[in-house]
């Protein structure tokens, strides 16, 4: 893979792109598994990135560690390891592909209703939704991040409305995530993914990802509160699009 320009060229941007994502441009990380998979075949485009992320989330974390939400994470993260254990048993069973259209569809649906009330800067009450809708939500990021690392939008749409400080919000899903993605590895391990061949392709690209990350860093702290959460919800009907097309193609 390594030899190959078109894998170097697709991988490069896609983990470019995920480090973005990881340093507080959210959204844009579950582009990096379609992108990847336009070189190798899915599941390995999957396994792949996973050690990726797991050291993205580690720099992530750290640039973010006293910034996060500990009763947030409380709600979603049983949700988000039962989605998790789902992913891994209906695998094989459940179509993906119309699993990421529906996904999609909800998340392009959301986003521009979000920008929609919130329109013209006008205030919006946060949202004070109870945590046991959180852990709903939580299923269906883990759900959606163990079969294609497209965690972001259920994540986003519960947590996003409730107004936090945006690198409050970054640094939430920065903890929540690292340890989702440290839980999806026993699974990726049983199906065989992370073979030696994954496992070079991957560290090849991790110095590219730690400089991605430290460079969405960058960007949020010097992003004003109201246009981060404009590009929030811009990039969420982005990706919404983008998961339909790749879904329905």
């Amino acid at each position: 893979m390594l030899h190959d320009p078109l894998f170097l060229i697709v991988a490069a941007t896609a983990v470019i792109l995920v480090g973005l994502a990881k340093g507080g441009l959210s959204g844009l990380g579950a582009l990096g598994t379609p992108l990847l998979a336009l070189a190798v075949a899915p599941v390995q485009a999957a396994a792949i990135l996973l050690p990726i992320l797991v050291v993205q989330d580690a720099v992530s974390v750290w640039a973010f560690r006293r910034t996060w939400d500990g009763w947030i994470i409380r709600w979603m993260l049983p949700g988000a390891l039962i989605g998790i254990l789902a992913g891994w048993a209906f695998a094989e069973m459940l179509p993906a592909q119309a699993v990421m259209a529906m996904l999609g569809a909800i998340t392009a649906g959301f986003g521009a209703w979000r920008l929609w009330i919130e329109r013209g800067g006008r205030a919006v009450a946060a949202s004070r939704s109870p945590g046991w809708v959180g852990t709903l939500f939580g299923v269906g990021m883990g759900f959606a991040s163990q079969i294609a690392h497209a965690g972001g939008p259920p994540f986003q749409m519960w947590v996003a409305p409730r107004k936090l400080p945006h690198e409050r919000f970054v640094g939430t899903g920065a903890v929540l995530f690292a340890i989702v993605n440290w839980a999806k590895v026993p699974a990726y391990l049983a199906l065989g993914a992370l073979d030696r061949t994954t496992l070079i392709a991957s560290a090849a690209l991790l110095p590219l990802a730690i400089l991605s990350t430290l460079a969405g860093v960058w960007v949020i702290r010097r992003m004003s509160p109201q246009r981060f959460y404009v590009l929030v919800y811009i990039l969420m009907v982005v990706l919404g699009v983008k998961l339909m097309w790749d879904g329905i193609g």
